[in-house]
């Protein structure tokens, strides 16, 4: 006799959920060694230098496994490719957990940008596929979420519970082991297709119409993710010197704001003008820093937060406003190329100046000197920005735009798919989003 049982499926609005808790626990796991760097450090007696490498390895990865895997799960399908990004940061975990030294914490932390950098392009094209118009709020905004609920639940399990190195990743390692079940009872969303080598191939380009934009997007790319690599990798040892106290759950708290205060700015000017987000963004990140300068050289506690927070409103705004304003200038066959481009900009500013920093830190001037340095380079490249948006400010604006979240390049189903027109608004124009990886 013939069986006719199919399989159960979750429904499509729980399975839209896991994944939006997929991205939130992801970018968590990234941003969750952050307030265990002092501990680390404390155990194995590595210099600062070594705390920002282990921060821009994880930079480096998440950016090769973009370029290379980030369209894949278009011509894979979803499932498989989730299934494999959970499984690598489960191994992760186990790795963190049992570490002993900072080998062991470099390979941790390769692994898990690899398996961030594969998860997010098929968790953010699949949350678009079951629901486009949340799926790109979700995408913009999870991440951020994110990377705040990693850092600030990591400082509170390192300072209030016991086994300060093990017990934050053995609490991810639970919530992957759920998710990886859940995923297994997903329905899947997206058909397979042929080119799937093909896909692995990186494109990298900037159209004509887009030059002089991302000209102007590029300084405020590299400054706000310069900040972020900062705020993960050295902020907590600035934090305890103007606080006066080596409190584990200080030095999250720090990246908490910054994030946290991001993704509520994605979300309070997400129909927003391009223009305007990236106009205000820059304009935060320069008082918000400015301020985080003067309150260090105050010690003034208050101060520092209020400033990270409103720098945080810089990185949230400055990072979607030069998406916004450069992707609808690119013809849809041309955008993942684009997006490519300014995703690897992003990444090395990530990662390598907050390696330099650490090296400043130990063969330059200290902790606060160099602080104050990254601290006026970031600013400096927020005012060149401003500089080219008010140059611009005469020529055409940008039309009708679409919320990019970014951090997967396009994919090429979204190209390949999108009319040869100018973009179209959010609820149908979303399959150009993806999410941020930031860590």
């Amino acid at each position: 006799m013939t069986s006719h049982t199919r399989r159960w499926h979750l429904p499509r609005g729980v399975a839209f959920y896991l994944q939006a808790s997929i991205v939130v626990s992801f970018l968590a796991a990234s941003s969750a060694p952050t307030p265990l760097y002092a501990v680390y450090q404390g155990e194995w007696g590595f210099s600062p230098i070594t705390t920002t490498v282990v921060f821009g390895v994880y930079a480096l990865a998440v950016l090769a496994a973009l370029l290379v895997v980030g369209s894949l799960s278009d011509h894979v399908g979803r499932r498989p490719v989730l299934l494999a990004g959970i499984t690598l940061q489960a191994v992760t975990m186990v790795v963190l957990t049992t570490a002993g030294g900072v080998p062991e914490l470099l390979l941790a932390r390769v692994v898990q940008g690899l398996a961030t950098g594969l998860a997010v392009g098929a968790v953010g094209a699949g949350m678009l596929d079951i629901d486009k118009a949340k799926g790109t709020i979700t995408n913009a905004v999870a991440p951020m979420t994110g990377t705040a609920t990693g850092s600030i639940a990591s400082g509170l399990l390192v300072q209030y519970l016991p086994w300060p190195v093990h017990l934050v990743y053995l609490a991810l390692l639970g919530v992957f082991l759920l998710q990886g079940v859940g995923v297994w009872l997903m329905a899947e969303t997206s058909e397979p297709k042929p080119g799937a080598l093909a896909s692995l191939r990186p494109r990298l380009g900037i159209p004509r119409t887009a030059v002089g934009p991302v000209l102007t997007a590029v300084p405020v790319l590299v400054a706000v993710w310069a900040l972020a690599g900062f705020y993960g990798s050295v902020a907590p040892a600035v934090v305890r010197v103007v606080v006066g106290s080596d409190s584990s759950l200080l030095g999250g708290l720090a990246l908490f704001v910054l994030a946290g205060s991001g993704a509520l700015t994605v979300l309070l000017l997400r129909d927003a003008r391009p223009r305007l987000v990236m106009l205000l963004g820059i304009a935060a990140l320069i008082v918000g820093v400015g301020g985080t300068l003067l309150s260090v050289d105050h010690r003034s506690t208050a101060g520092f937060f209020l400033a990270t927070a409103l720098a945080g409103a810089g990185f949230g705004g400055g990072f979607q406003g030069a998406i916004r304003t450069t992707v609808p200038l690119a013809a849809p066959h041309e955008r993942s190329g684009l997006l490519s481009t300014l995703y690897v900009v992003s990444y090395l500013a990530m990662g390598l100046p907050a390696v330099i920093g650490g090296v400043l830190v130990v063969h330059g001037g200290g902790l606060l000197a160099t602080t104050r340095e990254y601290g006026v380079a970031v600013m400096a490249l927020a005012a060149l920005a401003l500089l080219g948006l008010v140059r611009q400010s005469r020529g055409p604006a940008v039309g009708r735009s679409v919320l990019v979240a970014s951090s997967a390049p396009v994919s090429e189903k979204a190209s390949e798919q999108a009319p040869e027109q100018a973009p179209e608004p959010v609820a149908t124009q979303a399959r150009e989003n993806r999410v941020v990886s930031g860590g």
